[in-house]
């Protein structure tokens, strides 16, 4: 479930909730009991690193070389 992150426009409050995309978004601050929150854009926390995926990675037996094979030269 992803994290969303809040702000309380009364109050300047900050708060993070941890929320399925499908829940309505929050509005009650719980720290000036007031109805202001406002969901935050910011950044994702999903990087891809590393030298990425290979097409040999998930293969078995006699199927692990299919593009660079000997016959193809």
């Amino acid at each position: 479930m992803p994290i969303y992150e809040y702000q309380c426009s009364a109050c300047e409050h900050t708060l993070e909730a941890i929320q399925k995309m499908s829940d309505a978004p929050l509005i009650a601050c719980p720290s000036c009991d007031g109805e202001a929150l406002q969901k935050k854009i910011s950044a994702s926390g999903f990087r891809l690193k590393g030298d990425g995926w290979y097409e040999t990675d998930f293969k078995s037996g006699n199927k692990k070389n299919l593009a660079g094979s000997a016959n193809s030269e």
